[in-house]
């Protein structure tokens, strides 16, 4: 039976800025990523979100490096975590590059971020159509949303009938308009405010030493949890992270501490059908 109250732990192992020099253990290659999801799986993650580099180390969207990873990560654990890739421009790519990528990667799931697909409004229609194509593949997006703003701004689209889906997934971003980046559980209320358009399935993600704290007030507010080295590499106490699997691990206590059953993929997956 589906536990619609279950929550869900996503680990963001890497991201598009940090390096090895941040952080030794930041998995980068297929096989570290590959390692990465087993050891957050085992910590209780139910799904992986991930970035791919190039040869030096840079932010890349590209084809057969997308497929190099996710091959290694499902050959390590299988069906056991949904796999979203991010189509994150970092400056670097242009909308229709972006939609390209996941268009001949064809993921399980993609994050996308409205404010780089949708720079102005006459990007309104591709977007909209490229997310009827993502509909017609079965890949599940995940809009992010960097400001209360932007959620008024994606309620609008589907109310004009743009967006082919009844309720997208979305995923608000704590702190990245504070100053230092740095998330506190407050953070979240103004996504939450009332005239704020809500999604049925949201994700809360952070910046910083409280990271733990911000996603279990989100998953105790029925919202669901992205954690990892891609926007932190602190426990709770202020000690630093042997890997991203102790960032899960901390999430798990927490949200089990309060009384919330944990997600598992399949779980997931029909949250998100659900939606």
């Amino acid at each position: 039976m589906l536990d619609q109250n279950s929550v869900a732990i996503a680990v963001a192992p890497n991201g598009g800025r940090r390096t090895k020099a941040d952080h030794p253990a930041l998995p980068i290659a297929p096989d570290e990523l590959a390692d990465a999801a087993a050891a957050s799986l085992d910590a209780g993650a139910a799904m992986i979100h991930v970035h791919v580099r190039d040869r030096g180390g840079q932010h890349l969207l590209d084809t057969e490096a997308y497929r190099a990873a996710t091959t290694a990560i499902r050959t390590s654990v299988g069906d056991r975590l949904v796999l979203q890739i991010t189509s994150e421009a970092l400056g670097i790519y242009r909308p229709e590059q972006q939609m390209r990528v996941v268009l001949e990667v064809r993921p399980e799931a993609v994050s996308l971020a409205l404010r780089e697909l949708v720079p102005d409004q006459t990007y309104e229609a591709a977007f909209a159509a490229f997310l009827e194509t993502l509909r017609r593949e079965k890949v599940t997006p995940q809009i992010i949303l960097y400001t209360p703003e932007e959620a008024t701004y994606l309620a609008a689209l589907a109310g004009r009938g743009l967006i082919p889906f009844d309720n997208l997934p979305v995923l608000h971003v704590l702190g990245r308009y504070t100053v230092g980046q740095t998330s506190r559980p407050a953070d979240l209320l103004p996504f939450l405010a009332p005239g704020i358009a809500a999604a049925s399935h949201w994700m809360v993600c952070a910046f910083g030493g409280q990271e733990t704290a911000c996603v279990t007030a989100a998953a105790l507010l029925g919202g669901h949890a992205r954690v990892g080295f891609e926007n932190n590499l602190f426990l709770p106490n202020g000690a630093l992270a042997s890997g991203n699997q102790d960032l899960v691990a901390a999430a798990k206590r927490a949200i089990e501490a309060c009384g919330l059953p944990l997600a598992d993929a399949d779980a997931l997956r029909g949250q998100w059908g659900a939606a």
